[in-house]
């Protein structure tokens, strides 16, 4: 979608993206056969088919807005705002929105995921906490000690993205209740150096985390629905 940008023909999905396409797609064609079998008198299955499709937009979202962010943070070469060119300065704020754009949608996602994983387990989390996340979901798996073949995979997951995560949980954080996160990295460094000019914030520190926030959330996709799909097979 968002390649035209650059001049460039749409993306085909490649390797675990396309994988994690392909569950999905098979998870959703499984669907209809059991609601046929009148296995879905409340309406679960019919859920669950509208939840993972929007989850299916929702990875194609924010793998087009890391693209055009990373695209945008290669485009920007000066160490602070006051020494970039005017068409430098308009690429710094492209990068920005994508970026942002970008982190919002990985925890948005994550949250979608959440409340499928409890409504296909029956986690009941809504009873430990009404607002719950995606990792709140997942403590709950561990604390039940529920669904282990599918949940240690998960933790296993989130533990290896945990520094990168939590950096862009703080940008989040920022952003949703404080000022722009951008303009913190600014508020920080005019504090350290009142009167100079204020160097550029880490973009290619950030750039990495939102890299590795979208392959949590593809890989935490990726083993959910193909536990979902063995789930349905044997239902």
């Amino acid at each position: 979608m968002l390649r035209f940008l650059f001049d460039e023909p749409q993306r085909e999905p490649k390797g675990m993206l396309a994988e994690t396409y392909r569950l999905m797609e098979q998870f959703v064609s499984m669907l209809p056969k059991n609601i046929a079998k009148g296995g879905d008198s409340g309406h679960k299955l019919r859920k669950y088919e509208i939840w993972t499709l929007g989850l299916r937009s929702s990875l194609d979202e924010l793998e087009q807005s890391h693209y055009a962010a990373v695209k945008f943070q290669h485009q920007i070469t000066s160490s602070s705002v006051m020494q970039m060119t005017a068409d430098e300065r308009m690429n710094y704020n492209r990068y920005i929105y994508f970026d942002k754009n970008a982190f919002i949608r990985v925890f948005s996602l994550l949250d979608k995921l959440g409340t499928l994983l409890n409504e296909l387990l029956d986690m009941r989390t809504e009873k430990i906490k009404a607002h719950f996340s995606y990792f709140t979901v997942l403590r709950n798996m561990r604390e039940k000690k529920a669904h282990p073949e599918l949940m240690w995979k998960l933790n296993d997951v989130k533990e290896k993205y945990k520094e990168p995560m939590t950096r862009l949980r703080k940008r989040r954080n920022t952003e949703i209740h404080y000022m722009n996160s951008e303009m913190q990295d600014d508020l920080i460094q005019s504090h350290r150096m009142y009167g100079e000019e204020v160097q550029l914030e880490n973009i290619a520190q950030q750039s990495a985390d939102l890299t590795q926030g979208l392959y949590l959330a593809m890989e935490s996709l990726l083993l959910t629905f193909q536990y979902a799909c063995s789930l349905m097979r044997n239902k």
